[in-house]
């Protein structure tokens, strides 16, 4: 059985040797001659020093077959094109220094995980469809993720000088037919009004009682702080990571009671006192400190919403809505006064969606928290919903109305109404065009050798064959 040639890489320096060239040339012709159901997993292409394998093919075609992706092309061809791709924008990202952090990481390797368990059904289901742990799952994507974070970041570098004007714009719609125009999809606009469940005291106290006990056993020397994170942390982000941010912060990034406590902390060893803030309850201990910068790590805990609070503040929300549709007060003012969402409560209850394009109050509805998309394309505009519970962005179960405020449908994109979605439209048909440029240079000047039967692919980018 051939191993062929897993661990070989061959050097470049933009000018390789001959030495290094006939190394990889032997290795890969002595491989092209061997049977390939005889091979179990081999280098079938090395972009700069980075080896392609056989197994890095078949995984995407695999996954490929699972999601129902077609390829442009012959696949045998398509997939190790597209790798070799990404090969070029990590190895410019190792040039350029563009680095992403372990926190970015486990954020989408969780968004990613919490995506499929909803559509699996449960934790139970994923993990048997998968055949594998949630933790092993973790472990498996983390490099992959961060991969394809380093090469985002990489092509948001590349193109962040490029602009569009009007007269741009103006010049590329111009004489474009009608059925090429890009099509608006449904957008609307929504406001809130939020209720936070009453937590029982007697919850809070045993939340208390936890961090307590957690600190006890890191002064009596029986575990440490970063363990017991690990263990027991209810913030996803740093949990793994032994409660530990990644990195300094100042005191503007922190919520303003975490800040106060963990910028008074001198003391690496001694633990903070316990800290209440909108995400739950916290200690803290001190890392290090840089000017006016800390880094810290943290336990947070998150005080559980039994059923009944949940129907109880339901029950006052419902009453809100009835009394909103009998005209006793506008949504507006009852946003302003009753909701506790402090995102939206200053301005009448109204959400706002953030995007590269700016911060509008329109969204599509594919962009709307799941479960305020699924009530608001039951309304028409001006209704207001029934009360309904989700879990917000910051994690915690709150209970919501909605209002439909405005809804406008799906349509051809004119220059006066959607100015900004044509312009995104250029802008991105430059950026394509641009790193598609730029492919074709790299290649110019970095080292490519491919097993000789890909040697007559109909390839996307002309240069892969040296």
């Amino acid at each position: 059985m051939l191993l062929g040639g897993l661990g070989v890489k061959a050097q470049h320096d933009g000018d390789d040797t001959a030495e290094n060239t006939d190394t990889v040339k032997v290795l890969t012709d002595t491989v092209a001659a061997v049977d390939e159901n005889s091979i179990i997993d081999e280098v079938i292409w090395v972009v700069g020093d980075e080896p392609i394998l056989k197994s890095d093919v078949e995984a995407i075609r695999m996954q490929g077959e699972v999601e129902g992706v077609k390829w442009n092309g012959n696949p045998d061809c398509a997939i190790p094109e597209q790798i070799a791709v990404q090969k070029l924008f990590l190895h410019q990202a190792a040039i350029d220094s563009i680095e992403v952090t372990e926190s970015e990481v486990v954020q989408s390797v969780d968004q990613q995980i919490n995506y499929w368990i909803q559509a699996a059904g449960g934790k139970e289901k994923l993990e048997e469809y998968k055949k594998q742990s949630i933790t092993a799952m973790r472990q498996s994507m983390r490099d992959d993720f961060r991969d394809r974070q380093l090469i985002e970041k990489m092509k948001d570098k590349l193109v962040s000088d490029i602009t569009v004007s009007p007269a741009d714009v103006r010049r590329f719609f111009k004489d474009m037919p009608e059925d090429s125009i890009p099509l608006v999809p449904t957008e609307v606009e929504v406001q809130i009004i939020t209720k936070s469940p009453k937590v029982a005291p007697e919850e809070i106290n045993r939340v208390k009682d936890e961090l307590r006990n957690y600190t006890d056993r890191v002064i009596n020397g029986e575990t440490s702080f970063s363990t017991l994170a690990r263990l027991y942390s209810e913030d996803p982000g740093t949990a793994r990571l032994g409660g530990e941010f990644d990195d300094y912060v100042g005191r503007g990034l922190l919520d303003p009671a975490f800040a106060a406590v963990a910028f008074n902390l001198t003391d690496p060893k001694k633990i903070s006192k316990i800290v209440e803030t909108e995400f739950g309850y916290h200690i803290i201990q001190l890392v290090d400190k840089r000017g006016d910068k800390i880094k810290v790590r943290h336990i947070l805990r998150k005080p559980h919403i039994s059923q009944e609070a949940v129907d109880e503040a339901e029950v006052v929300l419902d009453s809100v809505a009835t009394s909103i549709r009998e005209g006793k007060y506008t949504f507006d003012d009852a946003a302003v006064y009753v909701s506790d969402d402090k995102d939206t409560r200053n301005n009448h209850g109204l959400m706002a969606n953030s995007s590269e394009a700016g911060r509008t109050s329109k969204f599509r509805m594919q962009d709307l928290p799941p479960e305020i998309a699924k009530v608001v394309d039951t309304l028409k505009v001006g209704e207001v919903s029934h009360a309904f519970n989700m879990i917000d962005s910051r994690g915690k179960r709150v209970c919501v109305i909605a209002k439909l405020k405005s809804r406008v449908e799906a349509h051809r994109a004119t220059i006066t109404e959607d100015f900004q979605v044509l312009k995104n439209e250029v802008l991105a048909k430059r950026r394509e065009d641009f790193i598609k440029e730029w492919i074709q240079d790299k290649l110019k000047t970095t080292y490519v050798r491919m097993n000789n039967r890909y040697k007559d692919c109909d390839f996307e980018y002309q240069g892969w064959i040296k």
